[in-house]
């Protein structure tokens, strides 16, 4: 009989508790903390209101799920299941991750915490192969094991509309913000394995999705070998309307379908670091393994 896996992961994979239940999964949610008040992604704070509390310049920052509540979820995951894989985000970006590796060793042979270093629609990517892998009769621990030697088979651009918030969070100097502002520059952001870098400056969006997709190209033919090898997606904070014609212009570039494009909200543990406006795109490479 094939080990029954419950699989875990929390919203900054981009799927919201409304969710899980099609999906066959379960999810965290992330806390944000706003004026004091903790709230939680997708369960008692939309991404419609977080906009709304920055519009009106809220405190607003993020925080990592209380050690408690994680392993309240595996107890009550674990009465039904035989093991947890559980899909935090990734250990370069919070130390979420690392305490529920450490937590984990109190559940031996029973809860695996896969660090694949990834966020966002990438960290969606890796929900769905260990939802095909568990559908094809793969144990907890060997699906953590195939994750994580998958790990930085994935690669995100990411365009700042403003500066206001980089400059908020101390990430850059306010000189830096408003020589930028002045000039209306829109730094592009990467996110290659665990860290969050500086990758270039664009002059305006025009500029920054024409650098975005240039690169993006060059690790799609160069790391991942070939289009016909990764699933490219699109994310942004607050910006559908240009997502969607950012994702046109992908189609046509990489001669891939539109509707193959896939489009979500960029999580709210990046969008507390980059406000409103941003955009990215992102591939993951496909998983084939029968």
């Amino acid at each position: 009989m094939s080990e029954k896996v419950a699989i875990l992961t929390d919203t900054n994979a981009g799927i919201m508790p409304d969710l899980v239940k099609k999906m066959g999964i379960y999810v965290i949610s992330m806390p944000v903390i706003i004026n004091g008040n903790t709230y939680f992604e997708g369960a008692n704070l939309t991404h419609e209101q977080f906009y709304n509390y920055l519009a009106q310049n809220a405190d607003v920052s993020t925080s990592m799920p209380s050690p408690a509540s994680v392993m309240e979820m595996w107890d009550i995951l674990l009465k039904d299941y035989d093991t947890v894989l559980y899909i935090p985000m990734s250990s370069g970006l919070s130390s979420s991750c690392a305490t529920a590796i450490a937590l984990a060793a109190d559940y031996e042979n029973k809860v695996y915490v896969v660090n694949n270093q990834r966020i966002s629609v990438t960290m969606r990517s890796s929900v769905l192969n260990a939802i095909d892998l568990v559908s094809k009769g793969y144990t907890a621990a060997q699906i953590k094991d195939i994750l994580e030697q998958d790990k930085l088979q994935s690669s995100i651009y990411i365009m700042v509309d403003t500066l206001k918030y980089l400059k908020k969070g101390g990430r850059i100097t306010p000189a830096v913000a408003t020589i930028g502002t002045l000039l209306r520059l829109k730094p592009v952001l990467q996110i290659q394995g665990d860290k969050l870098d500086t990758f270039s400056k664009a002059r305006n969006i025009d500029n920054a999705m024409s650098i975005m997709l240039k690169q993006m190209q060059l690790d799609i033919d160069n790391r991942f070998g070939g289009i016909q090898n990764v699933s490219v997606q699109v994310a942004h904070s607050n910006n559908e309307k240009q997502a969607k014609a950012f994702a046109e212009v992908i189609s046509q570039t990489l001669g891939i379908p539109v509707e193959d494009i896939y489009i979500d909200d960029l999580p709210l543990s990046i969008c507390c670091h980059i406000g409103p406006g941003a955009l990215a795109i992102a591939c993951s490479k496909n998983l084939n393994i029968q």
